[in-house]
């Protein structure tokens, strides 16, 4: 039995890192993401896979346009056309802000759409392959409101928060666990944060409105393979691979954040296992990278040379800058701004799909000053976390600042639910 695994799709992301394709009259960065999606559904289909496992967050909130929307079911469309099941469940980005239901994705569960299940709920699905039956545990992302009530919840601390959805969550898991056939492959299908992954600003944006999950509530013996959404980076939490606890990672850069990380998908296989084996099935499984485009910073510190034009000016050339989103930051001091042409900069840096520069005053007698944001419209979390990433003095209080803004945008759209 071969399965695809992908997840963390953000179909609509990015807009500010591309440009409008003036044949299509589309932003180049959704494109980008649809050939990243085709890529892997082209995979699922060339090797004509039991099942497609999507991990949840098909786009940046649960009410896309329409005609992000139709990129996105137009690629999942294909594997309905080829007989292969789809499975796809809900993430956190999928739900509407008060954390109920699966809005984006709900339309293929009304429509019945042919071989495809929306998984909305802690349950375990049986589906039928040309390679036989599997079921699939899905956890969707668990809002907090979903297991407490207000007035449980309101004079709590975030880790007493935490604990008390675990507590709750954990019979249901069990019980849910114990009525698993043993006689047949098992798979978890979870969006959620585990408490070990290697993460950016997942775990500070979830606070508030998920909570983290120990790994071992995941690793158990009834478990062939762990399929994981929400962590953008791909990574094995279970090097032991008993079970593999995989998050795939998200399949296109959101934005510099993941510069450096590779893009992609999981295949697995689930065979029977051998007679002396511990388990009854054994699990292969490969992550394939995909060639998606790349993210480039130049940063530059010149503010010490006689000839800062000239230093900006070889960077810019060492870099592979070609059809990449590229971030220039150069560091000068204010009396040598006169001395930046910014027409040579520009045409320097014409190659690339898309750009954007930021300068960063350099005082002698003050700290450098923050890097300018740019023309282009940052959410409040970014502007935070470009801010922090400038001011290594507040390192110790950078979690802490990322957790009560979140806890505020968080106070704020309740607010205005609860208005409307």
């Amino acid at each position: 039995m071969k399965i695809l695994h992908v997840s963390d799709i953000h179909m609509g992301s990015g807009f500010a890192h591309g440009r409008i394709n003036p044949l299509t009259g589309i932003n180049t960065r959704l494109e980008d993401f649809s050939k990243s999606l085709a890529t892997c559904i082209d995979r699922a289909i060339s090797d004509q896979v039991d099942l497609v496992m999507f991990g949840g967050d098909a786009f940046p909130d649960a009410t896309p346009a329409p005609y992000i929307q139709e990129a996105f079911a137009s690629e999942f469309r294909r594997l309905v056309d080829h007989d292969i099941p789809l499975i796809l469940l809900v993430g956190n980005h999928d739900q509407h802000a008060q954390g109920q239901g699966g809005a984006s994705l709900s339309i293929y569960r009304t429509l019945g759409v042919p071989g495809v299940i929306v998984a909305d709920k802690l349950m375990t699905h049986r589906i039928e392959t040309n390679n036989g039956c599997l079921q699939i545990l899905s956890i969707p992302w668990i809002n907090r409101s979903a297991l407490l009530t207000r007035p449980e919840s309101e004079k709590l601390s975030l880790p007493e928060i935490n604990e008390l959805l675990l507590s709750r969550l954990e019979p249901v898991l069990e019980a849910e666990v114990r009525r698993l056939d043993p006689t047949l492959p098992t798979v978890v299908l979870g969006h959620l944060m585990a408490d070990n992954a290697k993460l950016g600003a997942e775990k500070l944006l979830a606070v508030g409105r998920g909570f983290t999950m120990p790994l071992g509530m995941l690793v158990k013996e009834s478990f062939d393979y762990v399929a994981l959404g929400h962590v953008h980076r791909h990574q094995n939490l279970n090097p032991a691979n008993d079970p593999p606890v995989v998050y795939p990672g998200s399949i296109d850069r959101v934005d510099f954040s993941e510069e450096k990380e590779d893009k992609g998908y999981v295949v697995i296989e689930i065979q029977p296992a051998t007679a002396l084996a511990d388990r009854a099935f054994q699990v292969n499984w490969e992550f394939c990278a995909l060639p998606v485009r790349p993210f480039i910073t130049i940063k530059v510190d010149a503010s010490k040379e006689t000839d800062p034009q000239a230093k900006i000016v070889k960077a810019i050339k060492k870099a592979s800058i070609e059809d990449a989103v590229v971030r220039l930051i150069y560091q000068v001091e204010s009396q040598q701004t006169e001395l930046i042409q910014a027409t040579e900069i520009h045409q320097l840096l014409a190659t690339a799909h898309s750009y954007t520069i930021q300068a960063e005053l350099v005082s002698q007698l003050i700290q450098p000053r923050l890097p300018e944001l740019g023309e282009t419209a940052h959410s409040p979390i970014d502007a935070l976390t470009t801010y922090l990433e400038h001011r290594t003095d507040l390192s110790h209080l950078s979690a802490a600042m990322m957790l009560a803004a979140h806890e505020l945008l968080v106070e704020q759209s309740e607010s205005l639910e609860a208005a409307s």
